[in-house]
């Protein structure tokens, strides 16, 4: 148990009547690249919020790093969210010096050399670029950092598949190795790739977690193919997904 890095135990979450998390629970271990798969509506952003603290379950433990979430936890984490955050008159510069000021483990150097690599000019502001180009700054603030837990929720939906090679090439080469990356999809044959482990959520609950490797051994499937065959037989929203 000490070595866990995240630990989630009997965790519920509502909005309302509705249930986003059911009595979850997780146990995930540190350096590892690990997905967190699910449907849309599954429960994915909802657990990823959790345990960045940005949201306060009703009920269950959890912890990050032996510790509740909280101003030690924030320390640890570097979040990706699902949608953009930043205001569109801030210059890519502008977002380097921020990130410099709130964390001390931010690397503005690697930061500006990845910018160099993908000839992002650091002077623009933020509202002049492509939604790509977005995508791939947050990831660059997010990825700079000497993180012990990465949180990507949906890093590669809404981009071309050009650019999922990119964010997923970046990911790889730029994470802290002593940390874990959970990433959030439900684009799994883009991204099985570069996983050790995964997670599959269904309906707010942990249904399956299992090494990749043990998949295509045991299974004898990708974990894209083991997953459509999943859901294919649970039913989702009051019907088959």
């Amino acid at each position: 148990m000490d070595k866990m890095l995240i630990q989630c135990q009997d965790v519920w979450k509502r909005y309302g009547n509705k249930e986003a998390l059911r009595g979850l629970n997780l146990q995930l271990e540190g350096g590892k690249i690990v997905g967190l798969l699910g449907p849309n509506g599954s429960g994915k952003t909802t657990l990823i919020k959790v345990l960045n603290g940005l949201l306060q379950p009703e009920q269950g433990l959890v912890l990050i790093d032996g510790e509740t979430p909280g101003l030690y936890t924030k320390s640890l984490i570097s979040y990706l969210p699902d949608k953009p955050y930043f205001s569109g008159w801030m210059k890519v510069n502008d977002l380097f010096e921020l990130f410099e000021d709130f964390y001390a483990d931010f690397d503005r150097t690697k930061a500006e050399q990845m910018c160099k690599v993908l000839q992002i000019d650091s002077n623009l502001r933020m509202k002049t670029l492509s939604k790509g180009t977005k995508e791939k700054v947050q990831l660059i603030l997010v990825m700079s950092r000497k993180a012990k837990l990465y949180l990507l929720d949906e890093p590669i939906a809404g981009v071309d598949p050009a650019a999922r090679d990119y964010i997923l090439t970046t990911i790889l080469n730029n994470y802290n190795p002593e940390g874990t990356v959970l990433i959030s999809t439900h684009l799994i044959s883009d991204i099985e790739r570069v996983l050790d482990e995964v997670i599959f959520i269904q309906n707010g609950q942990v249904i399956r977690q299992e090494l990749v490797d043990d998949i295509r051994e045991k299974e004898g499937k990708s974990v894209d193919e083991l997953f459509r065959e999943v859901f294919r037989t649970i039913p989702y929203g009051g019907g088959a997904w």
